[in-house]
């Protein structure tokens, strides 16, 4: 792929402080695009944005507000005029037993996966340029069946879902929208949202390597690979899809020798 196959182009990317997000940001950049990441944290994100360099400007948003999707979106058509890339990305959730799920964790997963989707992709409608790449962030957990992800996964099925409805509507606009569900890609998210110490980290991912055909675990550099892909005229035949990241985990069994 050539180095610089977003050149001049206009990107998103919510949730873009830390982990898939600021690695997808990256390589956007790399690509040669201009990037606005967004987060909840003024700190963390001016620190994201000063290691992304010149190419990277940061808006302070909760992608659950619809008042903060719409100042985004002004932010961008002010300076810009029109957006080229949007990679709805902002998103999360951790383990629960179904006997211990309380309202709260409900609310919150459904409201920042699969209200906050709906709020940026909407709020951003005005801005997007016809033949834009609109990029949801899903997850293979979708797919699963894995205990205690059930409202996440179903939050991430809900995006999936959203993807196929959206690439109708948006369709005369020549707007193709698509997913991807990344595979187990270790970040900040371990320690953070799943309260997993270092060493159960690196206990998790030694077992899972050995279940992923190509026996690795992923990076961040491989979702955003995968993201420039999807936004950059190399994928101007596909619409509509979910593409998995995963290593085969999801779709090939590895086995054990």
């Amino acid at each position: 792929m050539e180095t610089q196959v977003l050149k001049g182009r206009v990107a998103l990317v919510t949730g873009g402080t830390t982990g898939i997000g600021f690695g997808s940001a990256k390589r956007l950049i790399e690509a040669g695009a201009i990037v606005y990441i967004t987060g909840r944290r003024q700190q963390v994100l001016d620190e994201a944005v000063a290691k992304l360099g010149p190419s990277a400007h940061g808006i302070q948003a909760d992608a659950a507000s619809k008042s903060d999707a719409q100042r985004v979106a002004d932010t961008i058509k002010a300076a810009h005029g029109q957006l080229d890339i949007l990679f709805a990305n902002a998103g999360g959730g951790h383990a629960t037993p179904l006997a211990d799920l309380t309202e709260e964790q409900i609310d919150s997963e459904l409201s920042i996966n699969v209200k906050g989707v709906v709020l940026t992709v909407q709020s951003l409608l005005g801005v997007l340029k016809d033949g834009a790449s609109v990029i949801l962030n899903a997850s293979i957990t979708a797919d699963m069946g894995l205990p205690g992800f059930a409202v996440y996964a179903a939050t991430k099925a809900a995006v999936r879902s959203l993807a196929r409805s959206w690439t109708t509507d948006l369709k005369d606009r020549k707007i193709r929208v698509n997913t991807i569900s990344p595979g187990v890609v270790p970040t900040e998210g371990y320690s953070h949202e799943q309260k997993m110490t270092q060493q159960q980290v690196d206990d998790y991912v030694a077992r899972v390597a050995s279940e992923i055909p190509v026996g690795r675990v992923g990076t961040v550099e491989d979702i955003g690979d995968a993201l420039v892909f999807l936004a950059s005229d190399a994928s101007s035949f596909i619409t509509g899809i979910d593409l998995i990241v995963d290593g085969g985990q999801t779709r090939v069994y590895a086995g054990k020798n």
